[in-house]
């Protein structure tokens, strides 16, 4: 049979898919992985990873056959690309399939800032309810100007999402897009010009803090900032002191700088709503997730293509 690294985990029902056609060896499993991929690489022509993991570069030198790296995920900056491109790799990723999940999850957390609701529930649970009245009154989410970071698929799914709620949509995107939202170039004058910025942009080198301390102050005292993109897209120290200072009024965050830690001082603001990772986490989402890199893989083995290549590798 063929051999498949997997790096990180896989349900059983991804794992039961790959090993009816591959021999499965798992990187977790091996003591110095890098030294058994030199002594056995070459036999290794498919990977399965995911986009927190993905692959060291080091690992895909010693791997001399490898055709296609599938990435359980739409995120990919774990992976070098431009290596990948260079030896004729397929790289892959779960693109649509979890679009409408974390659009949802940005407009939760969106939802939450401006209803406070973290703290509404704890007021019920102390039972200051009952013994001091009424807990004080929050800002509705309705009507609101927010500005979207990264219009793709996802960005679009929450436009789509807002409009019961009548939003004015703004968006900063490397170009222009045939879209009826208006368009920025400059994001520090769209984080002025909206009352809620969401940050659904790529990760990696080209967005690395993107969001800087500029964008935050643009944003405001009155401004939220939501993040369900990557934690490298925000500059996380100007974000704390910002909200910490007054300077920034809320945020939501899925994602942080380094995952899983989490800045004490971030975790100790009352005004943040903090979730681990969850953006796409449904039993729903996650298995068609699963499918989907589980089929690239099967899809090239049989017939030397692939379902969902990131845009790198489109025109191979």
């Amino acid at each position: 049979m063929t051999d498949i690294l997997l790096i990180g985990d896989a349900t059983e029902t991804m794992r039961a898919r790959m090993a009816a056609q591959f021999t499965i060896h798992e990187l977790a499993d091996m003591a110095d992985p890098l030294d058994w991929l030199k002594a056995h690489g070459a036999n290794i022509r498919y990977v399965a990873t995911n986009g927190h993991d993905g692959i060291k570069s080091e690992y895909v030198e010693a791997l001399p056959n490898l055709k296609v790296i599938s990435c359980y995920g739409v995120g990919y900056d774990a992976i070098d690309t431009a290596q990948a491109v260079s030896r004729g790799i397929w790289v892959t990723h779960t693109p649509n399939v979890l679009n409408a999940e974390v659009a949802t999850t940005a407009l939760m957390l969106m939802l939450a800032c401006y209803r406070n609701l973290l703290a509404d529930d704890a007021y019920v649970r102390s039972g200051k309810w009952q013994t001091d009245g009424n807990a004080p009154l929050t800002r509705t989410a309705d009507n609101r100007t927010v500005g979207i970071i990264g219009l793709g698929r996802i960005g679009q799914a929450i436009a789509d999402k807002l409009a019961p709620f009548n939003a004015k949509i703004l968006y900063h995107a490397r170009n222009e897009k045939p879209v009826k939202y208006t368009y920025y170039s400059d994001l520090a004058a769209m984080a002025r010009d909206s009352e809620v910025l969401i940050c659904i942009t790529p990760g990696g080198p080209s967005t690395h803090k993107l969001v800087n301390a500029d964008v935050i102050d643009a944003l405001g005292p009155e401004g939220i900032l939501i993040n369900v993109s990557r934690g490298s897209v925000v500059d996380e120290t100007a974000l704390i002191a910002a909200l910490q200072e007054g300077r920034l009024g809320a945020a939501g965050l899925d994602v942080f700088e380094q995952e899983p830690k989490v800045p004490a001082t971030l975790r100790a603001l009352s005004n943040v709503v903090l979730l681990p990772h969850v953006g796409s986490a449904t039993h729903e989402t996650r298995a068609a997730m699963g499918a989907l890199t589980v089929d690239n893989l099967l899809h090239h083995f049989k017939n030397g293509t692939v379902i969902s290549p990131v845009p790198e590798c489109a025109k191979m």
